[in-house]
């Protein structure tokens, strides 16, 4: 909007506690407001105003202001340069003053309710993600899914419900999504439709826009809890029962690789990190991730995130670009956010380098799914590698597989941990440690049953005896 001087009468006046606010718009029947004094030649310069220019005088309309169009009145109030550098209270406070003006001007019939709830969305759009902010806060949501203007989903206890939360438009999603994507340096539109990134506090965010997204932009976010999981947790919410959560322990304590298998929101990130509480301090963690989202509790700590292409398509750094770096960082210990592609070959070259107790992520149905998804994804990137090689590799490299799932009743459940043992032929032996076996379930619908092992013993059991675990291992394997 074009800025022109302002004579006397238009000068913003001081409220209370905040930054300049231009007085409300006059109707025509009205009188005109008094003159400020005139400026004294010399004087300081008065601070920069929330406001472009003060509002128009108009003719009063016949009939009632829409609210699209209140909005754009009120935007055009605003100047966002100064609406930056103003707390989100603050900014509402004077939005709602400038409605109230307005309202008053053109006789709408407002409540003060309505009067807030357009300076809250206003001012959220602003500020934040619109819509976003009362569910971003609210702790009790896992997971939030848009999938238009007013169709949106929340997940909470495991059980997705449609929430009363509305956009204006596609435009309206499409903005929020752009602003999420901006402030982590990547970027969404009609050339780049696709985007992985996460929000400041962690949340990982997905967003997907027309013409791949048929009816409208999709933003989907795994909201980043605010309360660290550790195993104790775990077990307390029905995740797993003690003596599981202790083989758990025990399993990480002695560095065996380990592989957490699971469905999209079964709860694998989550495991992942309460099973990184049991690395010791003095080592020297990396973790690879295409959007950063873990929470090692560990002071030595390197993080590493990929990089989607430019513009001109140069400069992407993939998962396996930065496995190859990891490598040459000195690590004790690589954790892989998720395996999804041919870096899997490199994932299990690194767990056969003497990088014991890796801990990586893969989507599968059960423990031997996971097997053949890790060997399919290897041939990803090596066509000419040899089956029985693949296998030979996967079977060096990892100890143990935990699948977890989000069962019918809304809870996540480790449902099986399966130990790799060896090859016999061309087929990868297992072993079930732990696997769950549902019994029944209660009048509120919740699920509850038992685990079953073989009490085989473990093909590393060298390793829990140099670590001195051995006993500690029986006896948890004697309680499941």
């Amino acid at each position: 909007m074009k800025k022109f001087g302002r004579r006397a009468d238009e000068m913003p006046v001081r409220m209370p506690g905040a930054v300049l606010v231009a007085p409300p718009p006059a109707a025509s029947v009205q009188p005109a407001p008094p003159a400020l004094p005139p400026v004294e030649p010399g004087a300081a310069p008065s601070p920069p105003s929330l406001f472009a220019s003060a509002p128009k005088r108009e003719e009063p309309s016949h009939h009632p202001v829409m609210p699209a169009s209140l909005r754009e009145r009120v935007i055009e109030q605003i100047e966002p340069a100064v609406a930056t550098t103003v707390s989100r209270d603050v900014l509402r406070r004077q939005i709602e003053e400038i409605i109230h003006g307005i309202a008053n001007q053109e006789r709408l019939e407002l409540s003060g309710r309505e009067q807030l709830f357009l300076a809250e969305e206003i001012a959220d759009d602003m500020t934040g993600y619109g819509p976003l902010r009362p569910l971003l806060l609210d702790e009790t949501i896992n997971d939030i899914m848009i999938n238009g203007p007013s169709n949106v989903y929340v997940e909470r206890a495991g059980k997705l419900e449609r929430v009363a939360v509305r956009f204006r438009d596609n435009d309206h999603i499409a903005s929020v999504a752009q602003k999420i994507a901006s402030q982590v340096g990547r970027r969404v539109d009609e050339s780049s439709p696709m985007v992985d990134c996460r929000l400041p506090d962690g949340s990982r965010v997905n967003i997907i826009l027309p013409p791949l997204a048929i009816h409208s932009p999709c933003i989907s976010i795994r909201k980043f809890p605010s309360r660290r999981y550790n195993i104790t947790a775990m077990i307390e919410n029905g995740t797993m029962n003690a003596a599981l959560g202790q083989l758990l322990e025990i399993a990480s304590r002695c560095r065996l690789n380990v592989l957490v298998s699971g469905g999209t929101g079964s709860g694998k990130t989550t495991l992942l990190n309460a099973l990184s509480q049991f690395i010791d301090h003095s080592e020297r963690i990396v973790t690879i991730e295409d959007a950063a989202e873990l929470q090692l509790q560990q002071p030595h700590v390197i993080s590493l995130e990929t990089r989607p292409p430019s513009l001109e398509g140069t400069g992407q750094v993939n998962q396996r670009d930065l496995l190859w770096n990891a490598l040459r960082m000195r690590p004790d210990r690589i954790v892989v956010g998720e395996v999804r592609g041919a870096e899997a070959f490199d994932m299990l070259q690194a767990m056969n380098t003497g990088h014991d107790g890796s801990i990586s992520t893969v989507h599968a149905n059960s423990t031997r799914d996971a097997l053949t998804r890790v060997e399919n994804m290897v041939q990803m990137g090596q066509v000419n590698l040899p089956s029985r090689a693949i296998r030979s590799q996967i079977v060096a490299a990892l100890d143990l597989i935990v699948q977890v799932e989000r069962m019918r009743d809304g809870q996540r459940r480790i449902v099986q941990v399966s130990e790799v043992i060896g090859l016999e032929g061309e087929v990868i032996t297992t072993n079930d440690i732990a696997l769950f076996e549902y019994k029944d379930e209660d009048i509120h619908g919740r699920i509850s049953g038992t685990y079953r092992s073989t009490n085989a013993v473990p093909k590393f059991k060298s390793r829990l005896v140099y670590y001195g675990l051995d006993r500690a291992w029986a006896d948890a394997m004697r309680q499941i």
